[in-house]
C-alpha cells in the first residue's frame, strides 16, 4: 500500500498553501496571548461567538525582530497602549506553513487606528454601565473632611512618585502636619486592578483611621495605562466610602478611573500641593470666623465701657475731696469689673473654639460612616440583584412557575423552564 511519511505530507500542504495563498491578507481577531522572546513577538489570534463568547476560531502568529522593533514604538505611541491580551487588532498577514511547526501567520503591518478606536469603544461601553448603575458620580458626591491630615497611600513602594508626594507632604513651607501610610500596589501590568482592589478592601478594613486615599503612579509610559481603565477597578472607586485622588502621572491621558474618583490632579506632587491648598483653605476660614469673633466681643466690650462711662458722668458733681476720692474709686472699681468681664469672655471664647473644632470632627466621622454604610449596602443590593446574577452566568429553573431549589423536585416528564439573561429554555426532564 503507497503512503506519505508526516513530513511528505506536510511538506505537499506547505507547497498547496504557498501556491493558493501567496498574497497578503488583512484579518481582524482578537489577541488572547501576547509574548515576546528574544526580540520576537508572539501572538494568538482568536475570534469569539457572539452569542455565547466561545472560541470558534484559533491561530498562531508572529512578528520578527526586525519588523517589530519599528512596529512596537508606533503602534505604542499611536494607541497609548501596549499589545496585549484581550485587543481587538488589525493586521496583515501572510500564511505560512512549516513541516514541524505547523500553520501559522506571519504579521507584516498592523493598523493602529483600529485598536485605537476598538479601546476608546470599550471605554465609553464602562463609562455607560457605570452610569447605568447609578455609581459614576457617587465619589465625587462625598464631601472633603474638614482636617485633611490622614492620607491612605496606594502606590509601588519603591516609585519615585511616591517619595516626591511625601516629601511635598513633610516638607511643606506652612508647617502642617500629615500622617501617611502606604498600601503597596502594582502600578503597571496584568494585575494592576486585583492589586488596587486588594488595597482599597485593606484601607476600607480600618476606615475610621484615614481621611482621604490618594492612588499615585510616578512617571512611566502611557501605554502602562491600560490596567486602570477596567470595569471592576473603576466600580471599586467609584463606590468607595472615602473621597479618591489621582495622580497617575500623565497630563493628557485620563483613565476611567481618573473620571469616577473625588479628584483627577496631573502628578503625585500635585495631589500633595492639592491637599496642602486644602488645609490651608480651612486654616484661613477658621481665622477668619475666629477674627469675626474676636471683632464682635471686642464691639461689645467697646459699647458696654462707652455705657457705664456715660453712667458715671450722670452722678451729681461732688465739692469735697472726700466725694471726689471716692469717685474715683468707685470707677477704678468699674474698670476692674470690666477688664475682669473682659477676661471671662475671652476664655468662653476660647472654650467656643475648642467646643466648635471637636463638634466639626465628630461631624466628619459621623457623616463619613453614614456614607461608607450606605455605599456598602448600596453594593450588596446591587449584587443580590437577579439581573446582576443572570449576567454573571447564573440560571433559574422552574417547574409550574416554581423555582427549583434540589433535584428531588424534578420527576421525569416534568416540563421545566430555565430563565437566562437573554431569554428562557424549555426542556424536559429524562430523569430524577
Amino acid at each position: 500500500m503507497e503512503h506519505l511519511t508526516l513530513y511528505e505530507l506536510n511538506n505537499f500542504v506547505r507547497k498547496v498553501l504557498e501556491i493558493n495563498l501567496s498574497e497578503t491578507y488583512w484579518l481582524q481577531a482578537e489577541l488572547s496571548e501576547v509574548k515576546e522572546n528574544r526580540g520576537h513577538c508572539f501572538v494568538e489570534f482568536v475570534q469569539k461567538a457572539k452569542k455565547n463568547n466561545s472560541i470558534i476560531a484559533k491561530a498562531r502568529g508572529q512578528i520578527w525582530a526586525s519588523k517589530w522593533a519599528i512596529m512596537r514604538p508606533y503602534f505604542e505611541q499611536t494607541t497609548g497602549q501596549r499589545l496585549s491580551a484581550g485587543m481587538e487588532v488589525l493586521v496583515e498577514v501572510e500564511v505560512t506553513f512549516h513541516e514541524a511547526y505547523g500553520y501559522s501567520l506571519n504579521i507584516i503591518d498592523i493598523d493602529p487606528r483600529f485598536t485605537l478606536g476598538d479601546i476608546a469603544k470599550r471605554r465609553q461601553e464602562i463609562i455607560k454601565q457605570l452610569q447605568e448603575e447609578g455609581v459614576y458620580e457617587m465619589n465625587k458626591e462625598i464631601e472633603l473632611p474638614t482636617l485633611l491630615q490622614r492620607i491612605a497611600v496606594i502606590s509601588a513602594a519603591t516609585a519615585a512618585g511616591y517619595q516626591d508626594f511625601c516629601n511635598q507632604l513633610q516638607n511643606n513651607p506652612h508647617g502642617l502636619a500629615f500622617h501617611t501610610q502606604l498600601f503597596p500596589a502594582v502600578m503597571q501590568g496584568t494585575q494592576v486592578e486585583q492589586s488596587i482592589i486588594n488595597a482599597l478592601n485593606a484601607i476600607a478594613n480600618e476606615m475610621e483611621r484615614w481621611d482621604a486615599v490618594v492612588i499615585i503612579r510616578g512617571g512611566g509610559a502611557a501605554a502602562d495605562l491600560t490596567g486602570f481603565d477596567t470595569l471592576l477597578l473603576a466600580e471599586n472607586v467609584a463606590q468607595f466610602p472615602l473621597p479618591i485622588i489621582t495622580g497617575i502621572g500623565h497630563e493628557k491621558d485620563d483613565t476611567v478611573i481618573d473620571l469616577v474618583s473625588h479628584t483627577r490632579v496631573k502628578t503625585p506632587t500635585a495631589a500633595a500641593e492639592f491637599i496642602i491648598q486644602h488645609q490651608l483653605n480651612q486654616l484661613n476660614h477658621i481665622e477668619e470666623m475666629a477674627s469675626t469673633i474676636v471683632q464682635f466681643v471686642n464691639f461689645k466690650l467697646q459699647t458696654e465701657q462707652s455705657r457705664l462711662e456715660r453712667m458715671a458722668s450722670r452722678i451729681p458733681s461732688l465739692f469735697n475731696v472726700r466725694k471726689t476720692m471716692e469717685e474715683a474709686k468707685m470707677l477704678q472699681q468699674l474698670t476692674r469689673v470690666v477688664t475682669a468681664i473682659r477676661s471671662q469672655l475671652t476664655q468662653r471664647q476660647s472654650r467656643i473654639d475648642i467646643s466648635e473644632q471637636r463638634l466639626r470632627l465628630s461631624t466628619d466621622k459621623l457623616l463619613t460612616a453614614a456614607h461608607h454604610s450606605l455605599a456598602i449596602a448600596e453594593t450588596q443590593i446591587n449584587g443580590a440583584n437577579p439581573k446582576r446574577l443572570l449576567r454573571l452566568g447564573f440560571s433559574i429553573t422552574r417547574i409550574n412557575g416554581k423555582a427549583v431549589t434540589c433535584a428531588k423536585q424534578v420527576k421525569p416528564g416534568d416540563l421545566l423552564k430555565t430563565t437566562l439573561t437573554d431569554g428562557e429554555i424549555t426542556s424536559i426532564s429524562i430523569d430524577s
